[in-house]
């Protein structure tokens, strides 16, 4: 399955990312070659896997939840970089 232009740049414009044309066609071929490699896997019969099966045990180790007492906002504010009043200032993370 050979992606199109159009589509590599449509994926790149969703990942915020300014490709060349030879950077453009690289992907394409990369992400290309990967798909054709899902077309391989989807051949295999899974019947039999469980859906959540895993190769390892994995479980999450959480703490308890416990409220504690709170630093007050002074403190906080004298070791922010960028305080302006009571706000911290911070740098913009999307353009649009």
């Amino acid at each position: 399955m050979q992606l199109a232009r159009e589509q590599i740049l449509h994926i790149a414009e969703l990942a915020k990312l300014t490709l060349s044309d030879g950077e453009t066609t690289l992907f394409s071929e990369q992400l290309s070659a990967i798909l054709e490699y899902f077309t391989l896997l989807d051949e295999l019969d899974t019947s039999e896997i469980l859906p959540t099966a895993m190769v390892i045990e994995q479980r999450n180790v959480l703490r308890e939840d416990v409220a504690g007492e709170s630093l007050p906002a002074e403190v906080v504010m004298d070791q922010a970089p960028h305080a302006h009043g009571e706000h911290v200032a911070v740098k913009a993370i999307l353009e649009s």
